[in-house]
């Protein structure tokens, strides 16, 4: 076989001649050719905006580079998904991926950086089987939405998991003044879901857990790096990374190092010891190599656009754009979250006559604004804004409800 490969900045250019003995014995041949990729600017054009609550968007500029890398990662003469796990050109990149992460959250040594498998249900089982070494232990949680309330009846298997507060009489639109949530006595943690991706209800401020030995435990799948957090205030966070920094196949995990040392509960299966995945520094079996590398070009993105505060204004301004073209429509369009959590990465909202939501996805779609019909256990519309959400794509959506609403009154 003989092949040649010529790289180029910012595209790939493969040309490759395949011939097989066999071929050439019947004086035939093969060519497998691929060209440069088309220019950025013509990609984007040929895009949808993409409004999908997770797997979500992924900045242009990231799938340029890891199709640029994606044959030949940096002059190794492999792909990323075909390298070793332990070997040096790997090494580099989860290395990389976790040094950007701390500097971009602020995250001390204190704390291990953990990129594991399973998605942030796993974490679920995980953090009561870590945090409470017996099933015995307390541990309180309010719950806000879906996600949280799955949470708590995962835990309550491995420990005495109790709910503080619930939203479910109110249909998940609120959170009450966290003064007034009593907590647990002893309670080895209390959990909360950061962001709600189905209800669109968000934290916008932390609660502190009531005891000195109580760790606030935040799974932030949903809002993960879409604005500055101090980490300090937490015992451990959890995310999904399909959301804001990366492909499904990998979730990260910061836990406070005092908090895992080999104190998990002997049930506990080796993947989801904490302290074996710290201990191996998320090596201990083969990790989701494609997708943490992704998770890194998103990091080193995020950097480069100034870091999270610059990031959390932004979101602040293409969720602000959209709620009020929500609350200007006279009651047409309704956001049903009350106006203190509402989130800035996940917006629902109905149309006034319910007979229409079906029409206004569809037609939607058909303008390029794909993945708005709400989650199938609550229905209605639903926009997901992530980082990755150009501000365009807002302003068209914007248009497009002003427009379809003058269409149908």
């Amino acid at each position: 076989m003989a092949s040649t490969t010529t790289t180029t900045s910012g595209s790939l250019l493969l040309h490759r001649r395949c011939r097989s003995p066999a071929i050439q014995r019947r004086r035939l041949a093969v060519s497998c050719t691929a060209v440069a990729p088309p220019p950025a600017a013509a990609i984007s054009s040929e895009r949808v905006f993409n409004f999908a609550a997770g797997p979500a968007n992924l900045p242009l500029k990231v799938l340029l580079k890891a199709q640029e890398e994606l044959v030949d990662y940096r002059g190794s003469g492999m792909s990323i998904m075909e390298m070793s796990h332990r070997g040096k050109e790997f090494d580099g990149v989860i290395k990389k991926a976790e040094s950007d992460l701390r500097s971009l959250l602020g995250i001390s040594d204190d704390y291990s950086v953990l990129f594991l498998q399973g998605g942030a249900t796993t974490q679920f089982s995980a953090v009561p089987l870590n945090l409470c070494s017996s099933p015995d232990d307390a541990a309180d949680y309010i719950v806000t939405g879906s996600w949280s309330d799955k949470a708590y009846k995962e835990a309550l298997k491995y420990c005495k998991a109790k709910q503080i507060w619930t939203g479910k009489p109110g249909k998940y639109t609120s959170i009450p003044p966290l003064d007034q949530i009593q907590q647990t006595e002893g309670a080895k943690f209390l959990h909360i879901c950061a962001n709600e991706t189905i209800h669109g209800v968000e934290f916008k401020h932390y609660p502190v857990p009531a005891a000195q030995d109580t760790v606030l435990v935040a799974d932030m799948s949903s809002n993960f790096c879409s604005k500055p957090v101090d980490v300090s205030k937490f015992g451990l966070i959890y995310a999904g990374a399909q959301k804001n920094v990366g492909p499904s196949g990998v979730t990260i995990v910061i836990v406070r190092r005092d908090l895992i040392d080999g104190g998990a509960q002997a049930i506990t299966p080796v993947m989801l010891d904490l302290t074996v995945q710290a201990e191996a520094k998320s090596l201990y079996n083969t990790p989701p190599c494609l997708a943490i590398y992704i998770c890194g070009l998103v990091f080193e993105d995020l950097i480069e656009q100034g870091g999270l505060g610059e990031v959390e204004r932004k979101n602040a301004h293409k969720a602000g754009v959209l709620y009020e073209a929500i609350d200007g429509s006279g009651g047409y369009y309704v956001c049903p979250v009350e106006k203190g959590v509402r989130s800035a990465m996940n917006v629902p909202f109905t149309l006034a006559r319910a007979e229409l939501e079906k029409k206004f996805i569809e037609e939607a779609a058909g303008e390029g604004m794909v993945q708005l019909k709400g989650h199938r256990s609550v229905g209605g519309v639903r926009a997901s804004i992530y980082n990755a959400m150009p501000l365009a794509g807002v302003q068209k959506l914007v248009a497009f409800m002003s427009d379809f609403q003058a269409r149908h009154p």
